[in-house]
């Protein structure tokens, strides 16, 4: 593993080529391009702040930022459960005729969708400051945790990308079960309105929390809380070792079934 990896790390450059590659073609053809990185979040902080408040009846103060600061990382986590599965395909006259590592199309596509989320940060804690929530010093602790999502989602993108090759449903499957995470996972609703018995089994997604120390970090300005953090820091880490292994494998007949 860690001579694929030495590898993989050869070809630095093609993973910045395509990493590039994944921003340009996000909003390509449209009007704005790149803009849209920020008017998107800002058109949804509109929304939440005009709107929600009065559908959701959530004892919370400043609702809006309250979802807004889990929707953006959700966001994230959505995008390359979703859009992951295709990246072999999409290049799959690149993957028959060029060698390089396979690992790097699930790992750029992984790495772009980070940079997206950081630049729409840069919405998100103006908007905090605006909005009445001032920011701690415990915000420090934001690239922790991004680097903990980094890690889960790049290894998810491995797993979903090297399976769809062989089981091209998987992409509708993992759009129902995005929408099934969605709601077991609390960026809507405050976690403590969950039973307990609920929540310990909805904890084990490790999204869930994440979520929570993304709330923690930014709309309570407080340290994550550990118990909570260091669960999907090591699951996060067991499933990018699994999803890298898996992909190693999975890899070898690509050429024969694309």
């Amino acid at each position: 593993m860690l001579e694929r990896i030495g590898e993989i790390l050869r070809f630095r450059e093609m993973i910045k080529s395509f990493v590039r590659k994944e921003l340009r073609t996000r909003y390509k053809g449209s009007f704005l391009g790149f803009l849209w990185t920020f008017l998107n979040p800002l058109a949804q902080l509109s929304v939440y702040a005009l709107i929600f408040p009065h559908i959701m009846r959530v004892r919370e103060d400043n609702y809006a930022m309250f979802l807004f600061v889990a929707l953006v990382p959700w966001g994230y986590f959505a995008g390359t459960l979703t859009g992951g599965c295709g990246v072999i395909i999409a290049n799959s006259s690149l993957v028959d005729k060029v060698y390089f590592p396979r690992e790097i199309l699930p790992l750029a596509f992984s790495l772009s969708g980070l940079l997206n989320l950081c630049f729409v940060f840069m919405i998100v804690l103006p908007a905090l400051v605006f909005f009445g929530r001032p920011l701690t010093g415990n915000v420090l602790w934001l690239p922790a945790l991004l680097f903990i999502h980094a890690v889960l989602c790049t290894g998810i993108s491995f797993i979903v990308s090297a399976v769809n090759v062989y089981f091209r449903d998987l992409e509708q499957i993992i759009g129902l079960a995005a929408m099934a995470l969605y709601f077991m996972t609390p960026v809507m609703y405050p976690a403590g309105l969950l039973p307990e018995k609920i929540r310990a089994v909805l904890s084990f997604n490790p999204m869930f929390g994440l979520i929570l120390s993304y709330r923690d970090v930014l709309f309570y300005g407080k340290p994550p809380d550990w118990p909570m953090l260091v669960y999907p820091a090591a699951a996060s880490a067991l499933i990018f070792v699994f999803g890298f292994c898996l992909f190693n494998k999975l890899q070898r007949k690509f050429t024969e079934i694309l």
